[in-house]
């Protein structure tokens, strides 16, 4: 009995990881959810085995991240577009496009190799790097 009660207590339990990545997947699309998913992992990281927690940072760091691009590139945007009136302001507003285009993709990569790490129930190997 004892030993089946350690091996329960070993296996960290992914729905809560795994519904935070389906909530920030789901967000890639009009951002709402990923805001969901982020109260979940922050409010679930501190209660989360070492596994789990490494998760928990990656998704929270991931959206931290992405969304310092997006403001980022909105801040291009924002001045470029008055400018490109009179045609100064076009490559900030290419520039801020692209940037805001790249975050998201980067925040598609990351939320993709943690699902895969996820799946395979390992912890992320190094959840405070920036890129993977």
């Amino acid at each position: 009995m004892s030993e089946r009660l350690d091996t329960a207590s070993a296996a960290e339990d992914r729905t809560l990881p795994a519904i935070c990545y389906a909530l920030y997947l789901i967000g890639l699309t009009h951002g709402v959810t990923t805001v969901i998913g982020l109260i979940i992992a922050y409010a679930s990281r501190d209660q989360a085995g070492p596994r789990m927690y490494t998760h928990y940072t990656w998704l929270i760091r991931t959206f931290w991240i992405t969304i310092g691009g997006f403001v980022l590139g909105g801040a291009l945007l924002a001045v470029g577009i008055p400018l490109s009136l009179v045609l100064v302001g076009i490559p900030l507003v290419v520039l801020g496009g692209m940037l805001m285009a790249c975050a998201w993709v980067f925040m598609a990569v990351r939320l993709v190799l943690g699902v895969l790490y996820l799946a395979r129930d390992e912890e992320y190997p190094r959840p405070y790097a920036v890129i993977a």
